[in-house]
């Protein structure tokens, strides 16, 4: 039986579109997971509190594994779109304009060793 080796973490219904999220993920994958922290950590994005927190879980997750956290690398993290909230605004004579508030499923995978 294969030893798991990867490690993933998940923020579901996150309220941020994933057009805005995706941006910020772009940044991170494939780097060591210390350099992806900085990234994080000087990108001036609210989405990058968000990847900050599900990177950090990950890597808690590996750690409590007893994975090498020191050869730790980003191998994936993903967007995917989540349900979105739909409200209405009221405007003039009677009319309503929809207001479409989106939401995002933040998922990161670590694992040690860059990706091949």
């Amino acid at each position: 039986m294969a030893e798991k080796t990867a490690w993933t973490s998940i923020h579901r219904y996150a309220r941020m579109s994933p057009r805005k999220v995706r941006l910020v993920t772009g940044l991170i994958a494939d780097r060591h997971v210390n350099d992806a922290l900085d990234v994080l950590k000087f990108t001036n994005k609210r989405a990058a509190v968000f990847v900050d927190k599900v990177l950090r879980a990950a890597m808690a997750d590996a750690d409590e594994q007893e994975a090498d956290v020191r050869n730790l690398f980003v191998h994936e993290a993903r967007v995917d779109e989540g349900p979105t909230i739909k409200r209405f605004r009221p405007k003039d004579r009677g009319r309503a304009h929809p207001i479409l508030k989106r939401t995002s499923h933040i998922v990161v995978t670590v694992a040690e060793g860059p990706r091949k």
